[in-house]
């Protein structure tokens, strides 16, 4: 997955169910932002907290007022002394830094587009990606606010996410690192989820079906007459071909060739008689 990713279809309802990420705060110092993280945590749909050796208070004022309607998120927020005890139970984790430097530039980095896909995938697979095994459970990890996560916090992930910010001002507030990251978690898991059984397209005995009653439909209505007929019902085909009909979509033109006819059928005095006009004005010419 490339960050060309393409975005997954907005008209499709989101996923039910929480993703299956944590997110991991390395000595927060502001309780406005473990708020503000939990907050976005909620709007995408993540509710695993855990705060590693916190200097700010989940229960402060400051971050229950962030947090608005995601207090729960930082109720269940866990309390661990060591990065290590906030990853024993996840198959892989994403460690976020600006820069690196040592053995740990080995580590696969890349932009959130790139890695969270496949980050996810080993949560769904139990960490071997295409296996069937039960789903695991991922993780990313946030450094404090002045500072960033140190090598050695880095070391203990599988991957480093790099977000491309401007080069006049590349500094983040951790809150909002965490939130680009969860909307990018949340587009990669919405575009993993089967959306249920495809509408598959025509097969060629059903295009030919479609095609004959359209040619019963617009020949009742005086579309096809004359000489042109022929070349007008092959450009008919070819549109339709070209759309690519699925049977779905079929279903709506076939009601409408039936609702055409019967229209003549019982309004055979609306009609107008078909036109012996120049060549040209039965729209042939203009297409």
């Amino acid at each position: 997955m490339t960050s060309e990713q393409e975005l997954p279809n907005p008209e499709f309802p989101p996923p039910p169910g929480l993703i299956p990420c944590r997110i991991v705060l390395v000595e927060t110092q502001f309780p406005g932002n473990l708020g503000s993280v939990a907050r976005v945590m909620r709007n995408m749909g993540l509710e695993d907290l855990v705060l590693v050796r916190p200097k700010a208070h989940k229960n402060d004022s400051a971050a229950l007022r962030m947090a608005v309607h995601a207090t729960e998120v930082l109720d269940n927020a866990r309390v661990v002394d060591r990065l290590e005890d906030a990853l024993a139970d996840c198959v892989e984790a994403a460690a976020t830094a600006a820069r690196v430097e040592g053995p740990v530039r080995q580590i696969k980095k890349g932009f959130p587009r790139d890695i969270l896909p496949g980050l996810l995938d080993a949560a769904r697979h139990g960490g071997l990606p295409g296996s069937p095994r039960a789903m695991g459970k991922v993780a990313m990890v946030f450094g404090p606010e002045p500072s960033g996560l140190t090598t050695s916090d880095v070391a203990q992930c599988h991957h480093l996410i790099k977000i491309p910010s401007s080069v006049e001002y590349s500094s983040l507030n951790m809150a909002m690192a965490v939130g680009v990251c969860c909307y990018e978690a949340r587009l990669a898991w919405i575009a993993s989820v089967p959306r249920g059984r495809p509408d598959p397209e025509l097969d060629m005995r059903a295009q030919e079906l479609l095609y004959r009653h359209f040619r019963r439909a617009l020949e009742g209505v005086g579309y096809l007459f004359g000489e042109k007929q022929e070349m007008l019902m092959h450009g008919i085909r070819h549109l339709l071909g070209r759309l690519r009909p699925t049977r779905r979509d079929a279903g709506m033109l076939h009601g409408l060739a039936r609702q055409i006819l019967w229209h003549v059928r019982t309004h055979p005095k609306s009609l107008q008689a078909p036109r012996v006009g120049p060549p040209g004005n039965d729209g042939a010419d203009n297409a």
